[in-house]
């Protein structure tokens, strides 16, 4: 259950990351207000996942799922170049949050 709330921190990692672009500079409120609460809700998932798993795993695996979505949401909407270094790279960091996985 830990990994699964964990997984969704992570996505809610990515919520805030593009809500807080959106609300320029927190200019815009309702990209500002779902900023607010996507980040409360990806803290309080980390700290839950981390009461059953290593804070050093968990954190990686929360960053790489937050920065992994954040940067395939950039490619989407065309904010983010892509580009064929960029995609092995996110590869590589996919890879690695499986990694963490599989051997905790």
């Amino acid at each position: 259950m830990a990994w699964a709330v964990l997984i969704a921190a992570g996505m809610m990692e990515a919520v805030w990351a593009a809500a807080l672009a959106a609300s320029q500079g927190f200019k815009k409120p309702k990209p500002a207000i779902l900023f607010f609460i996507a980040l409360a809700l990806s803290m309080a998932g980390l700290a839950w996942a981390m009461l059953t798993l290593p804070a050093g795993t968990a954190y990686a695996v929360w960053v790489g799922v937050g920065a992994s979505l954040t940067l395939v949401w950039g490619f989407a909407t065309g904010q983010e170049r892509f580009t064929l270094a960029r995609s092995l790279l996110l590869l590589l960091l996919i890879g690695s949050v499986v990694g963490l996985k599989a051997v905790s």
